[in-house]
C-alpha cells in the first residue's frame, strides 16, 4: 500500500484555512500522480494505491469543509467520490481474482478447472468496471477537478483571484 505522502508546511500555529490548503493540495497531488497506468489489470497495487488516495482526499475535504465555498466543495467532494467508487468498483474483482488464482494455482489440475470458470468471470466484471473506471478518469479531466481543487485551496488561502487566472 502506497504510503501517505508527508504534509510539510504546517505546524501547530499554522491557521486552520492554510492548513486546509496545504493538506488538500498535498492529498489532491498525491490522487492526480497514481493515475497513471491505473487502468492496466497486471498491477492491481496502483488501483489499490489510487483508491486510498481517493479516499484521503475525500476526509480531508470533509474535514475542512468550512474553509471552502459549498457550492465548489460539493461539486469536488461529490467528483472525488465518484472517482473512488469506480475504483472501488474495479478493486473488488482485482482481489478475488488474486486469491482465487492463488487457491487454483495450489489445487490439482482436475480440482482448479471449476475455479477457472469463475475467474473468468470475475475477469469479465474487472473489464467491465475498468471501462467504468476509464470513463470516470476522462470525466475528471474534462470537467478539470484538479482545476477546481486549486480554486477551493487558493479560496482556503484568500488568493481566489490568482487560481482564476
Amino acid at each position: 500500500m502506497a504510503r501517505a505522502a508527508d504534509v510539510a508546511g504546517i505546524g501547530p500555529d499554522t491557521p486552520f484555512r492554510e492548513a486546509a490548503a496545504v493538506v488538500v493540495e498535498t492529498r489532491a497531488e498525491e490522487l492526480f500522480s497514481l493515475q497513471e497506468n491505473v487502468l492496466d489489470t497486471d498491477d492491481i497495487e496502483r488501483v489499490h494505491d489510487m483508491r486510498v488516495a481517493s479516499r484521503r482526499l475525500r476526509a480531508v475535504l470533509e474535514v475542512f469543509a468550512p474553509c471552502f465555498p459549498k457550492k465548489g466543495h460539493r461539486a469536488v467532494l461529490r467528483d472525488v467520490k465518484a472517482i473512488a467508487d469506480a475504483l472501488g468498483e474495479r478493486r473488488d474483482p482485482d482481489v478475488a481474482i488474486d486469491i482465487l488464482v492463488r487457491v487454483e494455482d495450489a489445487l490439482p489440475t482436475h480440482d482448479a478447472a471449476g475455479l477457472r470458470g469463475v475467474v473468468d468471470e470475475l475477469r469479465e466484471r474487472q473489464q467491465q468496471a475498468n471501462e467504468r473506471l476509464a470513463e470516470a478518469l476522462r470525466q475528471m479531466e474534462e470537467t478539470g477537478l484538479r482545476g477546481r481543487i486549486a480554486v477551493l485551496v487558493a479560496h482556503a488561502r484568500g488568493s481566489v483571484e490568482e487560481a482564476a487566472a
